[in-house]
């Protein structure tokens, strides 16, 4: 000690509590990193980023020398700072315990807090660069890291302590990726984020949150008159159209308007020739789920369905549209009185909608907060809210809205009056 100059044995000092500094925030660095984006880049090419991946499935070992160093350094700078008191001051115990606080201010601040807070804050910056470093150590400390990590590896054990590698990486569960994807609005264009939002809501709807009810389905009755068959089909904004003898329930096919246009120009028109040109209807069951029908559009090559109950009753219609719509949003192209699709609110905040308008299209065009969990249409809401059919016009109160019941027919309220009351949005969502 007496050989080394004391400018020497400070810069001794200060290059031990800087190499365990590295090794504070090394080690916050390297857990701190986002697993997600360290694959992404890996994927890219990023070698740094593949050698840290390596080092941390190897995580009891990677903590077991980054803690080995920073133990090490850290005791080899308290023994010298005790050495150095000693011969400079000597060894009055109340110099020991001075140079011993500190040593453990320098070491807690400068060794330990400071760097551990860089290294959360920056982890990806420290940790890929790190790992040029942590590499080689890893190799040349791994028979004291097996001795240390054998004692520990048996503690474990005896605590029945499981050890997660690197390798496992934890599964994200469906709420926590629509939370990465919400906290993700600054790199997210606005339109992306919210059609990755409306697939996330797409295994919890169902074809009933978005078929047309059977009241409101444009069908054929190919039992009436042909002028007014003729009359239909001559004004339809629709390219399909069900086909039915009578009651709807008693489906006899579907009908494709551009085949029969041709066999139209070569004679008159019959049902025997609608019939014929009829293609056989694809039935869903009530309650498959938006995903899983998609799915099965695609399988089966089809673009509308016909929803039905347990009993083989006709419920409503969904076409491939409307599924899309849920993903997408409402598309421009709408057909001539279609009904809610053209919702706005009146200078007023009020708005004249049908019954048989759905609560979700309510919602999402008027910006409304209508209860989802019960009766599907606004018909039915007010149905269930009353407990009876009313007999005249009357109004509820809901969160932000009040519905004024405008007209009842055939036991259902036909059409209602909304008022959006004081604080509600005024721009559809």
């Amino acid at each position: 000690m007496e050989n080394i100059p004391i400018w020497a044995q400070a810069l001794i000092l200060v290059v031990l509590l800087l190499a365990s500094a590295f090794f504070s925030m090394a080690e916050t660095a390297m857990m701190a990193i986002s697993r997600l984006r360290l694959r992404h880049l890996v994927r890219s090419g990023n070698r740094a980023a593949r050698r840290t991946q390596a080092l941390l499935a190897e995580t009891d070992r990677l903590l077991g020398v980054v803690l080995l160093g920073n133990n090490l350094l850290n005791a080899a700078a308290t023994a010298l700072v005790t050495a150095l008191t000693i011969h400079y001051v000597g060894d009055r115990d109340w110099m020991l315990i001075s140079a011993t606080l500190a040593i453990a201010f320098l070491i807690l601040v400068f060794s330990e807090v400071a760097p551990k807070i860089i290294g959360a804050t920056y982890a990806e910056r420290i940790a890929l660069p790190a790992s040029w470093i942590l590499k080689p150590l890893l190799w040349l400390a791994t028979p004291p890291v097996w001795f240390v990590n054998l004692f520990a590896g048996s503690l474990l054990t005896l605590l029945r302590v499981k050890p997660r590698t690197g390798a496992e990486q934890p599964r994200l569960s469906q709420e926590e990726l629509r939370t990465l994807v919400l906290e993700g609005g600054n790199f997210i264009a606005a339109k992306h984020r919210s059609i990755l939002l409306n697939l996330f809501d797409l295994e919890r709807l169902t074809v009933d949150d978005v078929m047309t009810p059977r009241a409101r389905v444009e069908a054929l009755d190919i039992g009436q008159e042909i002028d007014a068959i003729l009359g239909q089909l001559t004004t339809t904004y629709h390219n399909k159209l069900p086909v039915y003898e009578d009651d709807i329930t008693r489906v006899a096919g579907i009908l494709h308007i551009r085949k029969l246009l041709p066999l139209l120009a070569a004679g008159e028109l019959t049902r025997e020739l609608i019939r014929s040109v009829l293609v056989a209807p694809y039935f869903i069951p009530t309650g498959t789920q938006l995903l899983q029908q998609l799915q099965l559009f695609q399988d089966n090559q089809q673009r509308q369905g016909l929803v039905v109950d347990e009993y083989g009753e006709v419920l409503g219609l969904v076409t491939l549209e409307d599924i899309v719509e849920e993903i997408v949003g409402e598309f421009t192209t709408q057909a001539p009185g279609a009904g809610e699709r053209g919702l706005r609110w009146s200078d007023d905040g009020e708005v004249v909608v049908d019954g048989a308008a759905t609560l979700r299209d309510l919602n999402r065009r008027l910006a409304l907060a209508l209860p989802l969990t019960g009766p599907r249409t606004l018909n039915g809401l007010l149905l269930e809210t009353l407990q009876e059919i009313p007999d005249g016009p009357c109004c509820l109160r809901f969160a932000d809205c009040v519905v004024e019941v405008v007209q009842i027919q055939d036991q259902a309220v036909r059409s209602a009056r909304l008022i959006r009351t004081k604080g509600a949005p005024r721009k559809p969502r």
